[in-house]
Protein backbone atom coordinates (compact mmCIF):
# COMPACT_ATOMS: atom_id res chain seq x y z
CA UNK A 1 0.00 0.00 0.00
CA UNK A 2 1.60 3.43 -0.78
CA UNK A 3 0.80 6.61 1.15
CA UNK A 4 2.25 10.24 1.60
CA UNK A 5 3.46 11.01 4.89
CA UNK A 6 1.50 14.01 6.47
CA UNK A 7 2.84 14.77 10.09
CA UNK A 8 5.57 12.87 11.92
CA UNK A 9 6.37 13.61 15.78
CA UNK A 10 8.27 11.67 18.46
CA UNK A 11 9.02 8.53 16.08
CA UNK A 12 5.67 8.38 14.81
CA UNK A 13 5.01 8.48 10.90
CA UNK A 14 1.24 9.70 9.99
CA UNK A 15 0.90 8.30 6.64
CA UNK A 16 -2.34 9.38 4.39
CA UNK A 17 -3.66 6.84 1.88
CA UNK A 18 -6.54 8.23 -0.30
CA UNK A 19 -9.83 6.88 0.46
CA UNK A 20 -8.49 4.71 3.26
CA UNK A 21 -7.47 7.21 6.12
CA UNK A 22 -4.31 8.25 7.82
CA UNK A 23 -2.08 5.11 9.33
CA UNK A 24 0.42 5.31 12.31
CA UNK A 25 3.42 3.96 11.49
CA UNK A 26 7.03 3.22 12.35
CA UNK A 27 9.96 3.50 10.34
CA UNK A 28 11.81 0.57 9.77
CA UNK A 29 15.25 -0.09 10.99
CA UNK A 30 16.52 0.09 7.36
CA UNK A 31 16.87 3.53 7.65
CA UNK A 32 18.50 4.60 10.09
CA UNK A 33 21.37 2.01 8.49
CA UNK A 34 21.39 3.89 5.42
CA UNK A 35 21.15 7.53 7.42
CA UNK A 36 17.90 8.30 5.44
CA UNK A 37 15.50 9.51 7.50
CA UNK A 38 11.41 9.94 6.47
CA UNK A 39 10.14 13.46 5.82
CA UNK A 40 7.02 15.12 5.73
CA UNK A 41 5.63 14.80 2.20
CA UNK A 42 7.48 11.46 1.67
CA UNK A 43 5.63 9.15 -0.54
CA UNK A 44 5.65 5.91 1.45
CA UNK A 45 5.09 2.34 0.80
CA UNK A 46 3.74 0.47 4.06
CA UNK A 47 3.00 -3.01 5.56
CA UNK A 48 -0.66 -2.88 7.73
CA UNK A 49 0.20 -4.35 11.23
CA UNK A 50 -3.60 -3.82 12.58
CA UNK A 51 -6.21 -2.39 9.49
CA UNK A 52 -8.90 -1.93 12.51
CA UNK A 53 -6.55 0.14 14.71
CA UNK A 54 -4.81 1.72 11.35
CA UNK A 55 -1.35 0.84 12.49
CA UNK A 56 1.51 0.30 9.96
CA UNK A 57 5.21 0.27 9.22
CA UNK A 58 7.09 2.29 6.63
CA UNK A 59 8.72 -0.10 4.77
CA UNK A 60 10.03 2.26 1.38
CA UNK A 61 10.85 5.53 0.62
CA UNK A 62 9.81 6.40 -3.03
CA UNK A 63 12.26 8.10 -4.66
CA UNK A 64 11.92 12.12 -3.66
CA UNK A 65 11.42 15.26 -6.05
CA UNK A 66 13.26 17.67 -4.12
CA UNK A 67 13.64 18.26 -0.24
CA UNK A 68 13.65 21.43 1.16
CA UNK A 69 15.97 21.97 4.34
CA UNK A 70 14.54 24.48 6.35
CA UNK A 71 11.70 23.45 6.63
CA UNK A 72 12.85 19.38 6.53
CA UNK A 73 10.06 18.81 3.58
CA UNK A 74 10.55 16.81 0.55
CA UNK A 75 7.96 16.67 -2.96
CA UNK A 76 7.16 20.69 -2.92
CA UNK A 77 6.19 22.16 -5.95
CA UNK A 78 5.63 25.74 -4.56
CA UNK A 79 6.19 27.75 -1.34
CA UNK A 80 2.96 30.14 -0.33
CA UNK A 81 4.85 32.83 2.26
CA UNK A 82 2.10 34.36 4.17
CA UNK A 83 2.59 37.45 6.01
CA UNK A 84 0.09 40.13 7.34
CA UNK A 85 -0.19 43.46 6.00
CA UNK A 86 -0.89 44.65 9.70
CA UNK A 87 -1.19 44.04 12.94
CA UNK A 88 1.33 42.96 12.98
CA UNK A 89 2.90 44.30 10.19
CA UNK A 90 4.84 42.93 7.75
CA UNK A 91 8.90 42.23 8.24
CA UNK A 92 10.18 43.52 4.60
CA UNK A 93 13.54 42.15 5.92
CA UNK A 94 12.30 38.91 7.66
CA UNK A 95 9.83 38.22 4.22
CA UNK A 96 13.22 38.60 1.84
CA UNK A 97 15.19 36.23 3.83
CA UNK A 98 12.33 33.60 2.87
CA UNK A 99 12.27 34.39 -0.94
CA UNK A 100 16.18 34.47 -1.28
CA UNK A 101 16.11 31.01 1.01
CA UNK A 102 13.63 29.41 -1.58
CA UNK A 103 15.58 30.48 -4.22
CA UNK A 104 18.58 28.91 -2.83
CA UNK A 105 16.17 25.57 -2.88
CA UNK A 106 15.20 26.02 -5.94
CA UNK A 107 11.44 26.25 -5.49
CA UNK A 108 8.96 29.20 -6.64
CA UNK A 109 7.07 31.37 -4.40
CA UNK A 110 3.68 33.46 -4.02
CA UNK A 111 3.86 36.18 -1.76
CA UNK A 112 0.30 36.59 0.15
CA UNK A 113 -0.32 39.26 2.27
CA UNK A 114 -3.41 38.34 4.67
CA UNK A 115 -5.67 40.89 6.55
CA UNK A 116 -5.86 42.85 3.52
CA UNK A 117 -9.17 44.21 4.82
CA UNK A 118 -6.72 46.76 6.92
CA UNK A 119 -4.99 47.82 4.09
CA UNK A 120 -5.99 51.30 2.31
CA UNK A 121 -5.47 51.41 -1.63
CA UNK A 122 -2.73 53.48 -0.98
CA UNK A 123 -0.81 50.84 1.14
CA UNK A 124 -1.31 47.76 -1.09
CA UNK A 125 0.03 50.05 -4.19
CA UNK A 126 3.19 50.28 -1.65
CA UNK A 127 3.44 46.54 -1.41
CA UNK A 128 3.28 45.95 -4.79
CA UNK A 129 5.86 48.54 -5.96
CA UNK A 130 8.41 46.61 -3.66
CA UNK A 131 8.02 43.28 -5.24
CA UNK A 132 7.22 44.25 -8.76
CA UNK A 133 10.31 43.10 -10.40
CA UNK A 134 11.14 40.09 -7.22
CA UNK A 135 9.54 37.17 -9.97
CA UNK A 136 7.09 36.09 -6.87
CA UNK A 137 3.24 36.35 -7.38
CA UNK A 138 1.96 38.91 -5.10
CA UNK A 139 -1.64 37.63 -3.56
CA UNK A 140 -3.61 39.91 -0.88
CA UNK A 141 -6.18 37.56 0.91
CA UNK A 142 -8.60 38.12 3.67
CA UNK A 143 -10.35 35.47 6.07
CA UNK A 144 -12.80 38.16 7.30
CA UNK A 145 -14.00 39.27 4.01
CA UNK A 146 -13.28 36.51 2.02
CA UNK A 147 -11.04 38.30 -0.91
CA UNK A 148 -8.30 36.41 -2.60
CA UNK A 149 -9.45 32.80 -1.87
CA UNK A 150 -10.38 31.82 -5.13
CA UNK A 151 -7.11 33.17 -6.33
CA UNK A 152 -5.29 31.03 -3.75
CA UNK A 153 -7.08 28.09 -4.31
CA UNK A 154 -6.25 28.13 -8.12
CA UNK A 155 -2.43 28.60 -7.35
CA UNK A 156 -2.80 25.55 -4.93
CA UNK A 157 -4.79 23.30 -7.35
CA UNK A 158 -3.05 20.38 -7.70
CA UNK A 159 0.13 21.16 -6.21
CA UNK A 160 2.27 20.37 -2.96
CA UNK A 161 2.90 23.71 -1.52
CA UNK A 162 4.45 24.55 1.26
CA UNK A 163 3.02 27.29 4.03
CA UNK A 164 5.09 29.37 6.16
CA UNK A 165 5.21 32.67 7.61
CA UNK A 166 5.71 34.55 10.85
CA UNK A 167 3.30 33.55 13.92
CA UNK A 168 0.22 35.74 14.07
CA UNK A 169 -0.44 36.78 10.70
CA UNK A 170 -3.81 34.70 10.36
CA UNK A 171 -1.89 31.78 8.18
CA UNK A 172 -3.98 28.65 10.41
CA UNK A 173 -7.19 31.01 9.93
CA UNK A 174 -6.44 30.62 6.55
CA UNK A 175 -5.77 27.25 5.99
CA UNK A 176 -8.84 26.18 7.85
CA UNK A 177 -10.60 28.35 5.48
CA UNK A 178 -9.22 26.71 2.47
CA UNK A 179 -10.11 23.16 3.62
CA UNK A 180 -13.95 24.04 3.36
CA UNK A 181 -14.49 21.43 0.38
CA UNK A 182 -13.30 19.00 1.96
CA UNK A 183 -14.44 18.99 5.89
CA UNK A 184 -15.14 15.02 5.78
CA UNK A 185 -11.94 13.98 4.76
CA UNK A 186 -10.30 16.36 7.00
CA UNK A 187 -12.06 15.70 9.74
CA UNK A 188 -10.57 12.14 10.72
CA UNK A 189 -7.24 14.05 9.79
CA UNK A 190 -7.21 16.63 12.27
CA UNK A 191 -8.36 14.11 15.04
CA UNK A 192 -5.41 11.89 14.31
CA UNK A 193 -3.28 14.42 14.12
CA UNK A 194 -4.39 16.99 16.18
CA UNK A 195 -5.20 19.92 13.67
CA UNK A 196 -7.13 23.03 14.51
CA UNK A 197 -4.46 23.94 17.20
CA UNK A 198 -4.00 28.02 17.26
CA UNK A 199 -0.08 26.61 17.11
CA UNK A 200 1.76 24.85 14.54
CA UNK A 201 4.70 23.32 16.30
CA UNK A 202 5.88 20.26 13.73
CA UNK A 203 5.69 20.71 9.96
CA UNK A 204 2.34 18.39 8.70
CA UNK A 205 0.56 18.13 5.34
CA UNK A 206 -3.02 19.02 5.24
CA UNK A 207 -5.32 17.78 2.14
CA UNK A 208 -7.69 20.36 0.82
CA UNK A 209 -8.33 18.43 -1.98
CA UNK A 210 -7.88 15.28 -4.48
CA UNK A 211 -4.53 16.13 -5.35
CA UNK A 212 -3.71 19.48 -3.43
CA UNK A 213 -1.95 19.20 -0.28
CA UNK A 214 -0.88 22.21 2.22
CA UNK A 215 2.51 21.86 4.43
CA UNK A 216 1.84 24.13 7.14
CA UNK A 217 5.22 24.56 8.95
CA UNK A 218 5.65 26.17 12.61
CA UNK A 219 5.98 30.10 12.58
CA UNK A 220 9.09 31.95 12.32
CA UNK A 221 10.85 34.90 13.45
CA UNK A 222 14.32 34.94 12.26
CA UNK A 223 15.89 32.93 8.56
CA UNK A 224 19.57 32.66 8.29
CA UNK A 225 21.16 32.64 4.84
CA UNK A 226 24.50 32.30 6.06
CA UNK A 227 25.80 29.93 3.50
CA UNK A 228 25.81 32.73 1.05
CA UNK A 229 28.95 34.69 -0.14
CA UNK A 230 28.18 38.50 -0.12
CA UNK A 231 28.82 38.29 -3.70
CA UNK A 232 26.39 36.11 -4.41
CA UNK A 233 23.46 37.59 -2.83
CA UNK A 234 22.54 40.03 -5.86
CA UNK A 235 22.20 37.15 -7.71
CA UNK A 236 18.69 36.25 -5.62
CA UNK A 237 17.29 39.21 -6.72
CA UNK A 238 15.99 39.27 -10.22
CA UNK A 239 15.37 43.23 -10.22
CA UNK A 240 19.25 43.79 -10.37
CA UNK A 241 20.07 40.78 -13.21
CA UNK A 242 18.08 43.35 -15.69
CA UNK A 243 20.03 46.39 -15.11
CA UNK A 244 23.51 45.16 -13.94
CA UNK A 245 24.82 44.54 -17.45
CA UNK A 246 24.84 48.31 -17.41
CA UNK A 247 27.23 48.84 -14.20
CA UNK A 248 30.50 50.09 -14.72
CA UNK A 249 32.50 46.95 -13.37
CA UNK A 250 31.83 43.68 -14.06
CA UNK A 251 30.48 41.39 -10.81
CA UNK A 252 29.39 44.92 -9.22
CA UNK A 253 28.27 44.08 -5.63
CA UNK A 254 25.28 47.67 -6.06
CA UNK A 255 26.19 48.76 -2.83
CA UNK A 256 29.84 51.43 -2.71
CA UNK A 257 30.96 51.04 -6.46
CA UNK A 258 30.30 54.26 -9.06
CA UNK A 259 27.92 53.72 -11.87
CA UNK A 260 26.19 51.31 -11.15
CA UNK A 261 23.06 50.81 -12.71
CA UNK A 262 20.94 49.59 -9.68
CA UNK A 263 21.76 52.28 -7.19
CA UNK A 264 20.56 55.08 -10.44
CA UNK A 265 17.25 52.81 -10.54
CA UNK A 266 16.86 53.27 -6.83
CA UNK A 267 17.40 57.19 -7.28
CA UNK A 268 14.93 56.95 -10.05
CA UNK A 269 12.26 54.91 -8.49
CA UNK A 270 12.65 51.72 -10.73
CA UNK A 271 13.83 49.82 -7.51
CA UNK A 272 11.43 50.06 -4.59
CA UNK A 273 14.41 51.64 -1.91
CA UNK A 274 13.12 49.57 1.14
CA UNK A 275 13.67 46.29 -0.85
CA UNK A 276 17.08 47.95 -1.26
CA UNK A 277 18.19 48.70 1.74
CA UNK A 278 17.15 45.66 2.87
CA UNK A 279 19.56 43.89 0.28
CA UNK A 280 22.49 46.20 2.05
CA UNK A 281 21.64 44.74 4.89
CA UNK A 282 21.74 41.41 4.02
CA UNK A 283 25.29 42.03 2.60
CA UNK A 284 26.39 43.59 5.14
CA UNK A 285 25.75 40.64 7.33
CA UNK A 286 27.21 38.53 4.93
CA UNK A 287 30.55 40.58 5.09
CA UNK A 288 30.47 39.95 8.76
CA UNK A 289 30.11 36.21 9.04
CA UNK A 290 32.68 34.51 9.92
CA UNK A 291 34.13 31.65 7.60
CA UNK A 292 35.98 28.77 8.84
Amino acid sequence: MQGKIVKGIAGFYYVHVVESGIYECKAKGIFRKEKMKPLVGDDVELEILNEEEKKGNIIRILPRRNELLRPAVSNVDQAIVIFAGKKPDPNYNLLDRFLIRMQMEHTKTIICINKADLLTEEERESIRAIYAGCGSQLLFTSTKTMEGLEALQKVLLGKTSTVAGPSGVGKSSLINLLQGNTVMETGSISTKIERGKHTTRHSQLIPISGSSYIMDTPGFSTLYINELEKEELKDFYDEFSKLERGCRFPGCNHVSEPDCQVKLAVEDGKIAKRRYENYTLLFEELKNVKRY
